[in-house]
């Protein structure tokens, strides 16, 4: 099965949000970093998309404007494709010429995709459901995906552990298949 892995959101806007929090990072960069490398040494294609807001803002660090829309410093990645989206799904980012991912993943015969990066249940795991409906097979590392503690509506707080654990537990046999980081290339 030809595959890709799809590296969402890892961009230093997020350094800039009043969640962010340091202390899962480095546990996340350890996981990420050795996928992105061993997709790169077994030329699986590795695209990178990017989270950009519509507004020209310097103020908002989603905006290409306000220069925070680039890889997370501490990070080595050279992909094979670049996309921008302004949309939860991964698969509706366009690359510089307007082709979506989508298009891209279909037009290169990729059946199968590895989902990897930040926010573990927003765009990460909208992007698995959506490339699951879609027909690919997906593989979801959550130990390479990053996302911060939360509080629900009725004043609940989830912390990052328990939000991965609700993510798993929504994709495993239904959206995706859930792996470790270091097994995700494994077919």
């Amino acid at each position: 099965m030809k595959q890709a892995l799809i590296v969402i959101d890892v961009q230093e806007s997020f350094r800039q949000r009043p969640f962010w929090d340091e202390c899962e990072y480095p546990a996340f960069v350890s996981q990420i970093q050795p996928l992105i490398d061993s997709a790169s040494a077994q030329d699986i294609p590795v695209l990178q998309v990017f989270h950009t807001s519509v507004s020209d803002d310097p103020a908002n660090p989603f905006s290409l404007a306000s220069g925070h829309v680039r890889t997370l410093k501490e990070l080595r990645i050279s992909p094979t494709a670049v996309f921008h989206k302004t949309v939860h799904s991964s698969l509706y980012a366009k690359d510089e010429n307007g082709a979506s991912l989508h298009d891209w993943l279909n037009k290169h015969g990729i059946e199968g995709i590895i989902v990897a990066g930040i926010r573990t249940e927003q765009c990460c795991e909208t992007t698995s459901r959506h490339a699951s409906d879609a027909g690919f097979k997906v593989a979801f590392p959550t130990d390479a995906t990053l996302t911060f503690a939360m509080q629900s509506p009725s004043g609940r707080h989830y912390t990052p552990a328990e939000i991965r654990d609700r993510t798993e537990l929504v994709l495993q046999g239904r959206f995706a298949r859930i792996v470790r980081a270091a097994d995700a290339l494994a077919a």
